[in-house]
């Protein structure tokens, strides 16, 4: 038995989303689909670290349309040279100071802190202001369209706000089990939340070659936090993305990814809606003919409830296992000061367990948002607590009566750009 059973309500949800096609259809695209899902798998694990994309920054506006469009498939792309390397890495300097200044950060684990719940020290202000980042972002952006190509009222993907998340110090030697394959921007949500559902209509239709995962209508007005659980973005990423602060390569406690979001997006959108006819360690399960259409549980494979919501989707070999997860999840090729990762909202990404390098892997979470109305009014919030050094709104509360030394403030951020992107009153000379 399922030792976290999703509630009931579930089932009628599965049931409404297959009225709205047929089971024969779904059937007939699921049995498409893990064909795909062979060939591409195979491709990803012969392929390693050469299926994720690498360009310069400064090569950014003269990208050839093959190198763009394999970017949007794998959904990930390593982006070189995004800072100075002599300016990244004092910002990691300033990052330790910071915290031997404030030795009551809070971070995990417990007694050797790597990840730091802080929010606004100077390094990550000046980083996410800094205009080459901010043209990196910008970039991505626009990477997302409009089908209908008459675009939305107070879209401008041209225009990127900041999203203040944290940052990591990973020390060599320790393991980490906080990170294993997820996606973000969304949990149950995705399924649950009719205009996130939306983004995924053709999927869920049967119809699952159609899927865009760059059409931006749908993605405007969906929420991906229904359940208000911290930590869980409300507003809408097209990508998720990082700074290096030092030399990181793979097997030094690297980011991994599911390198291509059109299929990852449409296996796990299909997953809950088949289960297996034999047991999940049966050499046989990859075969089509041993899933069959799900019409009688509220399974959602990789939907976990947590607190008062859920956390997921988890894809694991067990539970997903067409996607070969212990072989496709890739880690990104060595990284060094000033270069930035960036992955799709919707893709499959994890932390590596391991770090067996000889040096601190440190980096600063940087995702890049465009501005729309949903992710404006959320900045204006954001700015409110950065002005009162409190934690952001997606985060969890600022503890009560906790402050730091050396907090950046407003006077920090100068350049108009920096300033509307952190939701500042543009400043008049």
């Amino acid at each position: 038995m399922d030792p976290n059973p999703l509630p009931s309500r579930f089932l009628q949800l599965k049931r409404e989303i297959i009225s709205m096609t047929t089971g024969e259809h779904l059937i007939s695209a699921w049995g498409d689909l893990l064909q795909e899902v062979a060939k591409r798998t195979d491709e990803i694990i012969q392929q390693g670290h050469d299926s994720i994309p690498q360009v310069n920054f400064s090569d950014l506006d003269a990208l050839s349309s093959e190198q763009i469009d394999a970017i949007k498939r794998r959904g990930s792309v390593v982006i070189r040279g995004v800072v100075d390397s002599t300016e990244a890495a004092q910002w990691k300097s300033d990052l330790v100071e910071f915290i031997n200044n404030n030795p009551h950060s809070p971070g995990f684990p417990e007694g050797d802190k790597q990840f730091f719940h802080l929010y606004w020290t100077p390094s990550q202000v000046r980083a996410r202001v800094h205009p080459n980042v901010l043209k990196a972002n910008a970039w991505l952006n626009k990477l997302y369209h409009f089908k209908s190509g008459k675009g939305a009222d107070g879209v401008d993907l041209s225009v990127p706000l900041v999203y203040a998340d944290r940052f990591r110090i990973r020390h060599p030697g320790v393991q980490w089990d906080a990170f294993p394959p997820h996606v973000d921007g969304g949990t149950i949500e995705r399924w649950e939340d009719r205009n996130l559902r939306r983004c995924f209509q053709d999927i869920l239709a049967g119809n699952w070659r159609a899927h865009d995962p760059y059409e931006l209508e749908h993605r405007l007005d969906a929420r991906s936090s229904l359940y208000g659980r911290p930590d869980q973005a409300s507003v809408f990423r097209t990508f998720q993305g990082w700074l290096a602060l030092s030399e990181t390569a793979p097997t030094q406690g690297t980011l991994k990814v599911f390198p291509d979001v059109v299929i990852s997006n449409a296996y796990i959108m299909l997953r809950p809606f088949f289960r297996p006819v034999v047991p999940l360690d049966d050499p046989t399960i990859l075969d089509p003919k041993n899933w069959e259409l799900d019409t009688s549980t509220p399974d959602f494979p990789g939907i976990i409830p947590w607190n008062t919501g859920f956390i997921g989707p988890r894809p694991t070999p067990e539970l997903h296992p067409h996607l070969r997860l212990d072989k496709t999840m890739t880690s990104v090729p060595k990284v060094y000061p000033g270069d930035m990762v960036f992955w799709h909202c919707d893709v499959v990404h994890s932390v590596e367990q391991e770090h067996t390098g000889a040096n601190d892997s440190a980096v600063i979470y940087i995702p890049a948002m465009p501005q729309t109305p949903q992710n404006l009014a959320y900045v204006q919030r954001q700015a409110e607590a950065f002005l009162t050094g409190l934690n952001p709104p997606d985060f969890g509360q600022s503890m009560e009566g906790v402050t730091y030394v050396g907090l950046a403030v407003e006077s920090d951020i100068k350049e108009p750009a920096g300033r509307l992107a952190m939701g500042l009153p543009i400043q008049v000379a």
